[in-house]
């Protein structure tokens, strides 16, 4: 059976990182296992800090909207921030805690007061709290490449922490223009993004103290596993909560957008799936997690409202046939390496937790609502230990360390056969294709004063680099490999790795807010051939890889 590689954060910021340590590919024989030390801390980053992400953007659109719950939101933010501590504590001793202490809880507090000047629609305040914002930034990634003696460099950290800062903020300010579908998609961006700065913080940790973690890796096939899992268990969870919160408040556009996000995660879990189990798997899996789970927790939702507890008990004997044929099919496809009856424990577990979250939430015991909450998002992170660990027992040889390989003496003939990877886009036209995969676009690339535009974005995404989007500054920071460049709206210059260019024309800001930049230009610096169909209005890029 072919495994194919699970979806992970498309680049890790271990790429900025010195390729030693924890982050080096090393020959073993060992067996490989998802439970190593290394792995254990990468699983605790990834834990905490997505769970960060997810309570900030709750903290700022319940405080936005003066909810009922918007204390309990923001007492369960500032709770995540001191359930950090023990961590940091256990490597940097109590004077580092305290300094982490510091630093993160305070940043909590500028993005609650983004949210209040935003309410108030004062823009001095709003200027205030975005600077209050770059200090965390500039002084976080400071304490961090200082604490890990620079094994993640302040450059890399100052990226990752304006990346996710722009991310809660973007998030936020579509929530406020009521652009709901827009908001849960950065929301699963900033998401995401958070698994990439936990691999890269955990790597420099244990490249600082390999003794500690057994001289391991938080970098290998396993524990990539794990971390994708947990990140799509994690996600479905919180947006199940949040979904189910939006419809008892009679929110329908709200709620519709977050089970349109929901659909997304069941998709990416599905192809999780198939790439280990085929297509046929994929299907199964998808069956059996729509009909009587997601669907099961809207109708839920919609009995409790009503008070209908002959409903309500109907729903629940589906969500117990759902734990039944869910916790079989895993058991089955693991070949019994995940058993069956603990499969099932865990899902009744969750269940529960769901549950639990939205009858305190509807009876407004808020405290015992986030309480539920967040033992329940933390549940999810024993998926990816356990679903992780029955799949790398069950094929090993697929999640093995692979040796690094001698340098050759003299340079090596490219192959023939070397990988090219093909980028489409068309004029006037939502779609683009990476290799053989078809994506929507919220924009289209366009014609202005002769020149091509395309959006920034969607490109460097879709050839596996990140964008980070400064607001302030009118900046998009591209970060591809080892290359870092810097465009500004409204200028026709270029900064390639502390090098300023000129390029054809100036980048701008289309009408959806995405950064257009010219295709010359951008391809160019990239690396990229292009190839133009005037008639066609088809643009074609292609690059050995």
């Amino acid at each position: 059976m072919k495994i194919q590689k699970l979806i992970v954060p498309a680049l890790s910021l271990s790429l900025l990182l010195p390729t030693t340590g924890a982050f080096a590919a090393t020959p073993t024989t060992a067996t490989p296992t998802v439970s190593t030390k290394a792995a254990d801390l990468r699983a605790g980053l990834d834990y905490l800090l997505s769970e960060h992400f997810a309570l900030a953007v709750v903290a700022m659109t319940k405080a936005y909207e003066g909810a009922p719950d918007a204390k309990q939101a923001y007492d369960a933010l500032d709770q995540n921030a001191l359930d950090m501590q023990p961590a940091i504590e256990a490597i940097y001793g109590k004077a580092g805690a305290a300094e982490f202490e510091r630093i993160f809880r305070a940043h909590n507090k500028y993005t609650d007061n983004l949210v209040k000047a935003t309410k108030m629609d004062n823009k001095a305040a709003i200027k205030k709290a975005e600077a209050q914002v770059q200090s965390f930034v500039d002084e976080f990634s400071k304490f961090l490449a200082t604490a890990t003696e620079g094994k993640l460099p302040q450059k890399a950290a100052a990226q990752a922490l304006r990346l996710h800062e722009d991310q809660v903020q973007d998030v936020f300010e579509k929530y406020v223009a009521g652009d709901y579908t827009g908001a849960y998609t950065e929301y699963r961006e900033g998401f995401a993004t958070m698994f990439t700065v936990s691999k890269a913080l955990s790597g420099a940790i244990v490249a600082q103290n390999p003794a500690k973690f057994n001289n391991g890796s938080v970098d290998t096939p396993a524990a990539d596993l794990r971390s994708a899992l947990n990140q799509l268990a994690a996600e479905h969870f919180a947006l199940s909560v949040l979904q189910m919160q939006k419809q008892y408040n009679g929110e329908d556009k709200d709620s519709a957008a977050l089970i349109k996000a929901e659909a997304s995660n069941t998709a990416a879990f599905k192809k999780a799936i198939t790439s280990i189990y085929g297509a046929e798997g994929g299907n199964q899996f998808e069956k059996i997690w729509v009909t009587n789970h997601i669907k099961a927790q809207s109708d839920y939702v919609t009995a409790l409202k009503k008070g209908d507890k002959t409903s309500l008990q109907a729903v629940k004997d589906r969500i117990s046939d759902f734990t039944t044929e869910f916790s079989t099919f895993l058991g089955t496809a693991t070949a019994n390496n995940l058993p069956a009856a603990a499969a099932k424990k865990a899902l009744v577990a969750h269940e529960g937790q769901v549950q639990m979250v939205i009858d305190n939430y509807a009876a407004k015991k808020y405290e015992a609502a986030y309480k539920a909450d967040r033992e329940g998002f933390k549940t999810m992170f024993g998926i990816g230990e356990a679903l992780g660990g029955a799949i790398v027992k069950q094929y090993p040889d697929k999640f093995k360390m692979t040796a690094a390989k001698p340098m050759p003496a003299k340079p090596a003939t490219p192959a023939k056969d070397a990988s090219m990877m093909t980028v489409w886009m068309k004029l006037n036209s939502k779609q683009l294709k990476v290799g053989d995969k078809m994506t929507t676009m919220d924009t289209m690339p366009m014609v202005k004063n002769g020149t091509t535009y395309i959006p920034l974005r969607y490109l460097a995404e879709g050839i596996g680099a990140k964008v980070a989007w400064d607001k302030s500054a009118g900046q998009v920071t591209v970060m591809a490999g080892k290359d870092t460049m810097k465009f500004w709206v409204g200028k026709n210059t270029v900064d390639v790795n502390g090098k300023t260019q000129k390029i054809e024309a100036v980048s701008m800001v289309d009408s959806n807010g995405r950064t257009m930049v010219p295709l010359r230009s951008i391809t160019e610096l990239l690396g990229w051939d292009v190839k133009w169909n005037k008639s066609t209005g088809e643009i074609t890029l292609t690059k050995s890889m």
